[in-house]
């Protein structure tokens, strides 16, 4: 049997080579070593990381297949999610593939945080727009156990994996999912709280990419030459989609910026974050019904 160094060391050419590799760590990691823990958790079969793991044995099967994933990390530039196949959001683990993004945005504080202090009462029905991995909308079902979730998204590939999540997580009797143009099939229907993270990356960033964003689908990313294409008719529809009281979260990351000139007249209010993240903007309905002219195509 190795001896309990052996961990250590196979960490530590690990982490050179992706480091001599120059691997983007931008998908629930931020650096090499991080990155080669995720996968080796992942070749040994375990959840979490601390010390204990340099405790473990490593048999030549996990060795192999440890190996392997790292030699994938660094010839394909996969996110380490695609090929581990799951994602941590939110508290939750959520199964991921090149269907849909990888599950990362800041919005999972908001969750934590129960919404508060931007929204008073517990959200009864939520809407996911844009639902992807359905990880937001599903995370957000488990932090209000008396919420009615809708998942939507345009792609029928991305839907698949949002009910597999759903499913994962037992949660199929308060959440659904539904394939829709934005709010195209959702006519009729109102929501305490609509969440989104839509494609909102611009022209110039999506040609600056490191290669692993190309991994994910273009769909779930590009938004135009400045990265409002879904966000405009979102801003435009979405008080008749709210109920009195309601809030609207979307995020537009880099793209806020274009958001404000696009729309000077409207104070968007952009949330802060302990954990870092920025470009996140939330509308109560009565704000989207003032600034209706402003948000008319």
């Amino acid at each position: 049997m190795p001896d309990n160094s052996q961990i250590e060391k196979v960490l530590e050419s690990a982490t050179e080579r992706l480091e001599r590799a120059d691997i983007y760590c931008g998908h629930g990691t931020d650096n090499a070593w991080d990155e080669a823990c995720l996968l080796l958790l992942h070749s040994l079969c375990l959840q979490r990381a601390d010390e204990s793991i340099l405790q473990e044995q490593m048999s030549p099967e996990q060795r192999e297949h440890f190996e392997d994933l790292i030699r994938r990390r660094i010839e394909d530039r996969l996110p380490a999610p695609y090929l581990i196949g799951e994602a941590d959001f939110a508290g939750m683990r959520f199964i991921v593939d090149e269907r849909v993004l990888v599950p990362r945005s800041p919005i999972a504080e908001l969750i934590h945080n129960g919404f508060q202090p931007w929204i008073a009462t517990d959200p009864l029905s939520v809407l996911d727009l844009c639902a992807g991995s359905g990880c937001i909308g599903l995370a957000t079902a488990a932090r209000f156990p008396e919420s009615e979730v809708l998942l939507s998204d345009l792609s029928a590939d991305a839907l698949e994996l949002t009910q597999i999540n759903i499913e994962k997580h037992n949660l199929g009797g308060r959440c659904r999912a539904i394939q829709s143009d934005l709010f195209a099939n959702l006519k009729g229907q109102t929501f305490d709280l609509i969440l989104s993270n839509p494609p909102y990356v611009d022209q110039r960033d999506m040609d600056e990419m490191p290669q692993e964003y190309h991994a994910e689908p273009r769909m779930g990313l590009a938004a135009g030459i400045d990265g409002l294409d879904l966000v405009r008719p979102m801003l435009a529809q979405a008080a008749q989609y709210l109920n009195d009281g309601g809030h609207m979260i979307v995020e537009v990351g880099n793209s806020w910026v274009a958001l404000e000139s696009a729309f000077p007249q409207v104070a968007f209010t952009w949330l802060e974050f302990e954990f870092g993240g920025e470009g996140v903007f939330l509308l109560s309905k009565d704000e989207l019904l003032r600034d209706a002219d402003a948000f008319r195509l």
